[in-house]
């Protein structure tokens, strides 16, 4: 790595409108006017006396690449600052700031966003409130039960017609139910099991596909707003045998809940900001969108040459088991988690991530169109000692993707909860590190 440098002059000779925008991202401040696109200042937190200064760079040389790295407070730490429609518990997900800065900067109305590692689906709804085409992939088919919904959320009045028709009776439990009884009371597994049977039909509406989105985001947590009784994290769910050890240390039993209450709570506030031009935004996103699941290293639903902008985070080296944290939502929704865990990548060595990001990165290539780009968020790891960028950044190149910049978003707190006795800028991930990445051709 070289010396730092302090300002816009350092950070290259690019044209096509590249050095313009390197020099917003030094010369950000955050809640200023640099925001280019539709919605800038939005979710303003109104903090002037807390405004950043301008962003370092400092210039990063790796196997003969001279790249900036520009940090800088590009987006609000302060929580809920998004769409309401955001509002899904799940691990590992990044703020819709994140999407929404690179989506205001680098695509227009009616272009295409994609993300290949879904996951909920932030990337996909901050696309679609933009009136840009949402495309997305995941190994895992949870990520479209997830997303689907909110890209095309039903009217209100009939949510509340299907809510108070629903027939909650228990059906019993299927000879291969897992052992829940750690989690739920007798009443509340009983409803849970009827949503779960009625939400396996085939065709199922918009509406259905509405409450089962819901449903399956209210499964677990720490607050009487789950169907569960207390559990820890509240993003993801623990084994049953950790849960029954929780409930014993702490004294719990799981309490009946009421479940159509909580579907009703739910389901209104990840509407409540809904307004008449977000619907128009949807409906018009809606005819353009594309979920698909499989690898992210060959996306064939996607065609070659059509996309803008790739805004991701990918499964991150040896820190999250995706399976395993929602093997609980998997039961619901019917998917088997084992068959999914074997189909995703989460490798636990550096070369090992790198060779997969290296194909994913090739496969971006392909489906980018000449001058488009990809935003790769890709955080520190191991107490911040490794940073991904910097080993990623050749890979990256040798996949024919032209590395533009490192775009550092300083945060004042960590990332990781508080629930995971982590204490804040100790460990986690500290930062959004993202790797901006142009396929050559074209005009930025």
């Amino acid at each position: 790595m070289a010396a730092n440098g302090r300002n816009a002059a350092t950070i290259g000779q690019h044209g096509d409108g590249v050095d313009a925008l390197l020099a917003e991202l030094v010369a950000f401040r955050l809640g200023g006017t640099g925001a280019r696109g539709e919605g800038a200042g939005l979710y303003d937190d109104g903090r002037d006396e807390a405004r950043s200064a301008a962003g370092s760079v400092e210039q990063l040389e790796l196997d003969g690449l001279t790249v900036p790295r520009i940090v800088n407070e590009f987006w609000t730490a302060r929580q809920r600052q998004g769409h309401s429609l955001h509002e899904l518990s799940y691990r590992a997900c990044f703020k819709a700031e994140l999407p929404r800065f690179f989506i205001e900067r680098l695509t227009a109305r009616g272009d295409v966003v994609l993300d290949p590692f879904l996951g909920r689906g932030t990337t996909l709804l901050e696309a679609a409130l933009r009136g840009r085409r949402p495309w997305g992939n995941d190994a895992n088919p949870l990520s479209e039960v997830l997303c689907a919904p909110r890209l095309a959320p039903p009217d209100p009045a009939a949510v509340e017609v299907r809510l108070r028709d629903l027939d909650l009776a228990d059906p019993g439990p299927d000879a291969d139910e897992p052992d829940l009884a750690p989690f739920f009371a007798p009443g509340t597994l009983g409803a849970l099991r009827a949503l779960r049977r009625r939400f396996a039909a085939p065709d199922l509406d918009d509406v259905d596909r509405w409450l089962r989105m819901v449903a399956t985001n209210r499964l677990t947590g720490h607050s009487p707003g789950f169907f569960s009784g207390r559990t820890m994290p509240p993003n993801q769910a623990v084994s049953a045998a950790a849960q029954r050890r929780l409930n014993e240390r702490l004294d719990l039993v799981p309490p009946e809940r009421d479940v159509r209450a909580i579907l009703r709570k739910k389901g209104r506030s990840l509407m409540r900001d809904l307004d008449d031009r977000d619907r128009s935004h949807l409906r018009e996103a809606a005819g353009g969108a594309r979920l698909a699941c499989g690898d992210a290293r060959s996306m064939r639903a996607f065609p070659a040459a059509s996309v803008a902008l790739v805004v991701t985070s990918p499964p991150f080296l040896d820190v999250v088991d995706y399976a395993a944290d929602n093997w609980l939502r998997c039961w619901f929704n019917g998917i088997d988690a084992e068959a999914v865990s074997a189909r995703l990548s989460t490798p636990r060595g550096l070369d090992a991530w790198l060779e997969v990001m290296g194909a994913v990165l090739g496969e971006l290539r392909r489906v980018l169109r000449p001058g488009g780009w990809v935003a790769f968020e890709v955080g520190e790891v191991r107490g911040g000692r490794l940073l991904l960028e910097e080993p990623l950044l050749p890979v990256a190149a040798a996949a024919g993707l032209e590395p533009v910049a490192v775009v550092v978003n300083a945060q004042r707190f960590t990332k990781t909860a508080h629930c995971w006795g982590v204490a804040n800028g100790a460990k986690g991930t500290n930062t959004n590190r993202v790797l901006l990445l142009r396929r050559p051709g074209g005009r930025a």
